[in-house]
């Protein structure tokens, strides 16, 4: 047998390539080929170099399914402990999410819960929600800390998330979220805290390898800019990529803040303004839309998807699973919200799941079908692109491939 042989190849395909300025970058009656984990061709079949036998070790028709990229999920808090259906309820009877917080609800519960469970209670806790994210056809997931608050549960937090990607074999990034929220042993020791997370808790967690990125919750809840600033001068000087929770439930001007130090993304941005915008354009920052968030929390203020438009701004989109506001365990379901709640269009939305939410995440091997991108496909039981948004729940999905390997 061959070693130039491509190990894979799948025929009669409607690929959905998200590369380049045409509509969705259709090729139907398509093929594409992988080897040693990358895609090694596509095209139309009648381009074929040779018949689909000689070519490849592995031969199969999908019967014109959809293949689209795996899909990317750029923002989660999917380690956690407990739950916190409860607040749905107060919510439900006229709470606000401020009340909830500071009434010793909202994240500090979670914290609570948290730290109470071992790193095996963690891993048994989470996996059946990352399982059913990668049932949904995410192939690439991002794991937030912020439930520990403590150096010790934080680890556990990003131990069990590097274990999800090693167990589901998909690929998980991290992210050090220490400024999440106050903890409640250092209710009058704000800048106690905030010294703790850049002095002792980043630089340990960075030198065992556990954080990709570093972002904060900058808003009147949360943390201030200035407290934003100094976690954001720690990672830079520790050579992290930052990221932030940005103008969800006001304009603080952390958009700005997060572009001023090339950041990845920021997210929620639901009270963005202009500058913000323009500050993202200029830094080429990614805008992370959470519509589980925005629909749990029953908001009524949009984010500014015009202006965003206007000024060339990337846009992903985002499951922002959480136990407390955005218990969302389906980014197809994200990207149909994002479609109905904020009127993206579907070709938005699916680029907001694929090659956006890849660039949120600093990674530009994966979230495009092309030529020595890496093979992480979903093979669809549908036939066009915007049925991935119009189908309300169900499952669409007949293959998952990470690495030209079947996952699920």
């Amino acid at each position: 047998m061959s070693e130039s042989r491509w190990d894979r190849l799948l025929l009669n395909a409607t690929l959905a390539t998200f590369a380049g300025d045409a509509p969705y970058g259709l090729i139907e009656h398509g093929a594409i080929a992988m080897h040693h984990g990358r895609i090694a061709w596509l095209g139309h079949m009648d381009d074929l170099p040779d018949a689909p036998a000689a070519l490849a070790v592995s031969v199969a028709s999908v019967d014109g399914a959809l293949v689209t990229p795996g899909l990317v999920d750029c923002h989660t808090h999917l380690v956690f402990g407990g739950d916190r259906a409860h607040e749905f309820e107060l919510r439900l009877n006229g709470a606000s999410y401020e009340e909830i917080a500071l009434g010793g609800g909202g994240i500090v519960s979670s914290v609570n819960a948290t730290r109470a469970a071992s790193e095996e209670e963690l891993l048994d806790q989470s996996l059946p929600r990352a399982r059913a994210l990668r049932a949904d056809g995410v192939t690439t997931l991002e794991i937030k800390s912020g439930y520990g608050l403590e150096l010790d549960s934080e680890r556990r937090m990003l131990r069990v998330a590097r274990r999800l990607g090693r167990e589901l074999g998909i690929g998980v990034r991290t992210s050090f979220l220490g400024l999440h929220a106050l903890p409640p042993d250092y209710r009058d020791r704000r800048e106690a805290y905030v010294g703790l997370v850049c002095d002792t808790m980043l630089p340990a967690l960075a030198a065992e390898g556990l954080v990709d990125a570093v972002d904060a919750f900058c808003e009147g809840i949360g943390f201030s800019r200035e407290e934003t600033r100094r976690v954001f001068e720690r990672a830079t000087q520790l050579g992290l990529p930052v990221k932030l929770h940005a103008e969800q439930l006001s304009d603080l001007g952390g958009a700005a803040l997060v572009a001023e130090y090339g950041g990845l993304s920021a997210d929620h941005l639901e009270h963005l303004g202009e500058a913000g915008i323009r500050a993202m354009a200029a830094a080429g920052t990614v805008a992370v839309l959470l519509p589980g968030a925005f629909y749990a929390l029953r908001e009524t203020r949009l984010p500014p998807i015009d202006l965003l438009r206007q000024h060339g701004v990337p846009m992903a989109i985002a499951t922002d699973c959480n136990p407390g506001t955005s218990p969302l365990l389906s980014l197809r379901l994200a990207a149909g919200m994002a479609c109905t709640l904020f009127r993206l269009t579907p070709e938005e939305a699916l680029r907001g799941i694929t090659v956006n939410a890849a660039r949120a995440l600093g990674l530009h091997d994966r979230g495009t079908l092309a030529q020595g991108q890496r093979a992480d496909l979903v093979i669809w039981n549908v036939r066009e692109p915007a049925a991935l948004c119009y189908w309300i729940g169900g499952a669409l999905v007949r293959a998952v491939l990470v690495g030209g390997e079947s996952v699920a």
